[in-house]
């Protein structure tokens, strides 16, 4: 449709008979919007700049090209912000002509369960909101990268492309929606458009029992002479840990320490090293400590186990 003049938001209606509004908004480059493989890390106070996720998420879609017919996944680590860059990102898909999003539930999704999801669907990508093991909350980090359609992060000749545009961006597609991320299935955001809204640990626990021999695994923590402990640090492996030890390995909930996922985890240091994890440290060196501990880090990242000697 035609551009309006009326106001800085301009707005063209979508040729759908699920009558969507696409605003078209101005803006100009942000400089330091610099994509490595690890994906664009900064502040939460910088990236709550107006404009600053929506510039460098157009920037990504604009890079990539035609999306029409394509399928993309996002989730993050459920650190600060989260719900609100994806609920953005939603937006920018569907003003930018994304045929589906596939979104982990709450908006989360560790970062091997992206590139899990991204090889099982078939999907042309993904978007992970995550700064790994960096500190969470109002003052602390977050982070964007995108994966590519083999599951891995994007080489330097797709980041490069991104920061380009991130250069010379004019203006940002953002169609008018919201979605409930905490509602499993399928929202047809218009009529060709979705949001799928995912288990966001099916697919990789699936791809878990094809590596590992889950009986086997069983058999040790059904053996009284084996105990263990898991600290998710209250990153996002807090879900997954629930749903693999507990219900699919038969471990007793008491074996989960820190596992539910918190925006500022839960005050500390997502970042599972003797340093960071020192309340499982101490566990390990305490009287009747556990056979085995290990810790998460806050995208999904592991640390080296403590183990008993």
């Amino acid at each position: 449709g035609a551009k309006l003049s009326t106001s800085d938001a301009l707005f063209c209606r979508t040729p759908h008979r699920r009558t969507r509004m696409i605003r078209i908004i101005p803006t100009t480059p942000i400089d330091g919007q610099t994509t490595g493989t690890s994906g664009l890390r900064k502040k939460v106070q910088v990236v709550q700049q107006p404009n600053y996720v929506e510039n460098w998420v157009q920037s990504l879609f604009t890079a990539l090209g035609d999306l029409s017919g394509k399928t993309l996944v996002v989730g993050g680590d459920g650190r600060f912000y989260n719900s609100v860059a994806i609920q953005k990102i939603i937006q920018i898909a569907g003003g930018n002509g994304l045929a589906k999003l596939l979104v982990g539930h709450n908006g989360l999704l560790s970062t091997p369960a992206v590139s899990s999801i991204i090889r099982a669907t078939r999907a042309d990508g993904g978007i992970i909101l995550t700064a790994s093991h960096n500190p969470g909350g109002p003052q602390g980090d977050f982070g964007l990268k995108f994966n590519t359609a083999n599951g891995a992060p994007a080489l330097e000749s797709v980041t490069g492309r991104i920061y380009e545009e991130t250069q010379r961006i004019a203006e940002i597609r953002m169609l008018e929606c919201q979605v409930d991320l905490s509602q499993v299935g399928t929202q047809c955001v218009s009529d060709s458009f979705e949001v799928e809204i995912i288990d966001s640990c099916e697919v990789h626990l699936a791809l878990m029992e094809e590596i590992f021999d889950f009986a086997l695994i069983r058999g040790l923590l059904a053996n009284p002479q084996f105990s263990f402990v898991f600290d998710a640090l209250h990153g996002v492996l807090g879900v997954y840990a629930q749903r693999l030890f507990v219900e699919r390995l038969g471990a007793s909930p008491a074996c989960l320490a820190n596992c539910v996922p918190k925006g500022d985890f839960g005050g500390g240091h997502p970042d599972p090293n003797l340093v960071y994890a020192k309340d499982l440290v101490a566990r390990m060196f305490g009287e009747n400590a556990p056979t085995f501990g290990a810790a998460g880090g806050g995208g999904g990242g592991g640390g080296p186990p403590c183990r008993q000697a």
